[in-house]
């Protein structure tokens, strides 16, 4: 299948299957591209997006990126999600360690240009993980924030050159948070301290009262996402 028939194949797919259930969009999507993988952070929206892929494809692959700097209760639940399901997520690691990262950078990236901190300990691992497949599932929804909100159920990664699969885009936060509590599912308990959304523990604080879910994300930077998603 040539780019042009793999569009036309995922435009269509995606007016299909934009009203179906994530199931059947994950369903689609492992059954179109079956060497396919599922990025997962260990949120909310992810801990849903594991659930569902055990239910219609336990054999697809899960990585997570392990930046060396996420919080005890991230890795806490990526251990009781593996206890549960019977799974082990692939760990997918930057090329430099923190203290490398330090002597050729400066101690604390992440303080001094976060942009910079999050290429080395994201997105290039990401690409290099991604180009081993030939499709991606995400847990982003379109109402998180303003550079999501286009996102549509399938469409074509011009950043990673694959096919990428958005299965909740259209839910709210109440919707994952509904299926989280009727099927008892394992979740990061910072959700309960006032953080809708984590990131790594440098990078992330507590959202007050108010305040945009997302706006715990590198605070006081004029930065909303960490270039996972264009």
């Amino acid at each position: 299948m040539n780019l042009l028939e793999k569009e036309a194949l995922i435009r269509d797919a995606a007016e299909t299957l934009e009203s179906q259930r994530p199931e059947a969009v994950l369903k689609w999507a492992v059954e179109t591209f079956p060497n396919i993988t599922f990025a997962c952070s260990f949120g909310a929206e992810d801990v849903v997006l594991v659930d569902m892929l055990q239910k219609v494809s336990p054999s697809t692959d899960i990585f997570y990126l392990d930046t060396d700097l996420h919080f005890k209760e991230t890795y806490e639940t990526r251990d009781r999600l593996e206890a549960r399901y019977g799974l082990k997520f692939i760990r997918v690691s930057p090329k430099l360690t923190l203290e490398q990262q330090a002597e050729r950078h400066g101690d604390e990236l992440w303080k001094s240009d976060p942009t910079a901190c999050c290429n080395i300990r994201k997105v290039e691992p990401l690409t290099d993980i991604l180009g081993k497949y030939e499709a991606w599932i995400t847990g982003i929804r379109r109402d998180q924030a303003p550079t999501r909100a286009n996102a549509k159920k399938i469409e074509y990664d011009v950043k990673f050159g694959l096919v990428k699969f958005n299965p909740i885009a259209d839910w709210t936060s109440d919707d994952v948070w509904n299926y989280i509590r009727e099927n008892e599912l394992i979740y990061n308990p910072l959700h309960d301290q006032y953080y809708p959304s984590i990131g790594c523990e440098k990078c992330t604080r507590q959202v007050l009262p108010g305040e945009d879910p997302r706006a715990g994300r590198w605070s006081g930077f004029e930065k909303t996402e960490c270039g996972l998603h264009k």
